[in-house]
């Protein structure tokens, strides 16, 4: 938060070693330990000021504003928003605003509950504070919504499950997850006596409005939240262990039932079909103690080799083994081969996603079109470079020339195809024929993306656990980062160039030039350097980046110094309106 503090201080490996105090005494079951180092994080200014900056600078929805109407809050408004911020405030919650979001792909929407700007910082700071207790007891093949873990690594926990025999699967999904979780249930695994628990029924109850209708909440937790996430996450701890208790260990003390979760999408699997449909009733009886339920359309039993429709879809990608001749099964004489790729419903929407694009720029130049679309295929390709998606790559290519070709055919009936393919495609790199533009604007084809082998997280580790060495070379080799990134951290050996700080998951970093553009600085890797968001703020407001922006005619965008700046409190009355 610019500003407040120096990126230089030590406020980040202070509260960094606050978690790691809280996951070791979790682990020990200190919860004694752990209550009062809980305590001590959510008073701490640090840890305040953390949760303020991420919920007004970083998340996505900082625009979007709660029932009060406030949004992303001024520079001059953070510092007094930090000073109001404690778990026993004794103020009543207010409801949570209701917005319908369409859910991709589907007719339906899904229910969003927006709390205030308030709620939301203070729903942070509780986070902070309480998802080190959590990650320390959370299970082992649990992915969703965890720091330091992916949809990446629970498709590879679902590659080394099936990779030595074919078997049986339970694909399912939880309906309507955050919306049916029981309260009493919830308040009861969090075993926690503490005024956070208080808090955090507060919320539950807070009720939504909706076209100024109050509607009060009886259970669920309401997407929008920042904690409900972590929410989800204790609610449906316990799964894992209670479908494991169907199959004896074996010897070595190992289950050959295997489970893996993402949020409320999970799969369960073992040889047997009989164990598979045991274990779709053990859960189906769990979850209803949760107040939940599996989603009848969306759970299936299938054979991953046999039957007439093998397989399944899971996070996007299609799991699926394929039979092999006698001579190809490898030194293991296994008789098929485990593949994971992009599922149809992946790619259909992907080209959907690629075509609105290209229709919506009919009129539009060439550069224009190429900005819009290479960041749809650098993201899409990244997500999918981890699995066999090379000849998928290459057919998407073929749709991408055809859609393409199409566009500029449009643009000039008159032209010969001759003289089009001259305008807009051109000779360059390993290739004959790239879409490009005369200032050197190239559309990125999906075929040039690197398959990069996924390595999962071990078993039931955390970003909390204090090993930075390990979580930094994690980072390193993500498939969510680009290889602009990932080269930046090699030369950098994980740290921040401005504060020295390794980065750790869920930092949010930018790419910053040593010297300004505006400064005549090059975009080169020599004068690139990854740094933290709030220390490229910091660094932007004394390197004159700003100053040449401002004498070049731009708005003068520096920021006023909050340390500087004397401001009452803010109060707010009891209609939600924001009183000086």
């Amino acid at each position: 938060m610019t500003g407040i503090w120096s990126p230089g201080t030590s406020w980040k490996g202070t509260y960094s070693r606050f978690f790691h105090r809280i996951y070791r005494a979790a682990q020990n079951g200190n919860g004694k330990l752990v209550r009062r180092l809980q305590g001590l994080l959510t008073r701490s200014w640090s840890a305040k000021m953390i949760a303020v900056r991420q919920v007004t600078q970083q998340n996505q929805g900082k625009k979007t504003a709660g029932i009060d109407g406030v949004t992303a809050l001024r520079p001059s408004e953070r510092q007094p928003l930090v000073r109001q911020l404690r778990v026993n405030d004794g103020k009543k919650v207010k409801p949570t605003r209701r917005v319908w979001i369409p859910k991709p792909g589907r007719d339906e929407k899904r229910p969003l509950g927006i709390p205030t700007i308030y709620d939301r910082a203070l729903q942070g700071l509780v986070k902070l504070a309480l998802e080190p207790e959590w990650e320390a007891a959370f299970e082992a093949n649990s992915y969703g919504f965890r720091p330091g873990r992916g949809c990446h690594d629970a498709i590879q926990a679902v590659f080394n499950i099936l990779k030595a025999k074919a078997k049986w699967v339970l694909d399912a999904d939880i309906a309507k997850c955050f919306e049916r979780i029981d309260h009493t249930a919830l308040l009861e695994k969090l075993n926690n006596s503490s005024p956070i628990r208080k808090k955090i029924r507060e919320w539950l109850k807070a009720g939504v409005m909706e076209r100024n209708t109050y509607q009060p909440t009886y259970a669920g937790t309401p997407q929008g939240g920042v904690i409900s996430p972590l929410l989800a996450n204790i609610a449906l701890h316990g799964m894992e262990a209670e479908v494991r208790g169907i199959v004896p260990k074996t010897i070595n003390g190992q289950s050959e039932l295997g489970i893996v979760r993402y949020a409320d999408d999970f799969v369960v699997i073992h040889k047997d079909r009989k164990v598979i449909e045991q274990a779709k009733e053990v859960i189906s009886k769990w979850l209803g103690k949760m107040g939940l339920e599996l989603k009848p359309e969306k759970t299936r039993i299938a054979h991953t080799l046999e039957g007439s429709d093998p397989g399944f879809d899971f996070l996007g990608f299609n799991v699926r083994q394929y039979k092999v001749g006698k001579y190809q099964g490898g030194k293991t004489g296994k008789r098929f081969k485990t593949f994971i790729k992009p599922s149809a419903k992946s790619i259909k929407s992907h080209k959907e996603k690629l075509k609105a694009v290209v229709e919506s720029h009919k009129a539009a130049p060439q550069a224009a079109l190429i900005s819009r679309l290479n960041p749809i295929i650098k993201g899409w390709c990244n997500y999918h470079r981890t699995v066999v998606s090379k000849e998928v790559f290459g057919e998407i290519d073929t749709y991408v020339w055809e859609i393409t070709w199409k566009w500029a055919k449009r643009r000039h009936p008159n032209k010969s195809e001759t003289w089009i393919a001259k305008k807009y495609w051109k000779a360059g790199g390993s290739k004959q024929w790239n879409f490009t533009d005369n200032k050197g604007a190239r559309l990125l084809l999906h075929s040039e993306t690197e398959i990069v082998r996924h390595v999962k997280v071990k078993g039931t580790v955390s970003p909390m656990d204090g090993n930075l060495v390990y979580w930094s070379k994690r980072l390193r080799k993500s498939p969510d980062v680009s290889n602009r990134v990932i080269k930046l951290l090699g030369k950098q050996k994980g740290k921040c160039g401005h504060c020295g700080m390794l980065f750790r998951d869920g930092d949010k970093w930018e790419i910053d030039h040593i010297l300004p553009k505006s400064l005549g600085g090059k975009d080169s890797y020599d004068n690139l350097q990854l740094l933290h968001d709030y220390c490229h703020h910091q660094k932007s407001r004394t390197d004159g980046s700003h100053k040449g922006r401002a004498q070049k005619g731009d708005r003068e965008t520096k920021e006023p110094d909050e340390m500087k700046v004397s401001r009452p409190v803010l109060k707010t009355s009891q209609s939600g309106d924001r009183l000086a």
